[in-house]
């Protein structure tokens, strides 16, 4: 594969200018298509998302009433 990597790179010049020019784009190749957009949010579906927010908002009670425990602000 290498085998002819320096001639091949002493054969072109890199100031030389490609064939290639601007051709415009047909009609079929300016749609684009972007991939449709999934329902699912981090690959969750919409009741397990409930779970994780039920879990995120007692988790936060939770630390919220310690905090306040060990600043004597409320006693049991």
């Amino acid at each position: 594969m290498y085998d002819n990597l320096r001639d091949e790179a002493a054969a072109t010049s890199i100031y030389e200018e490609d064939d290639a020019k601007f051709q415009p784009i047909e009609e079929s190749d300016a749609e684009i298509s972007f991939p449709r957009r999934s329902s699912r949010l981090f690959g969750m579906s919409s009741f397990q998302r409930f779970v994780i927010a039920i879990m995120l908002l007692t988790a936060f009670f939770v630390i919220g009433a310690l905090c306040l425990l060990v600043t004597n602000k409320i006693g049991f």
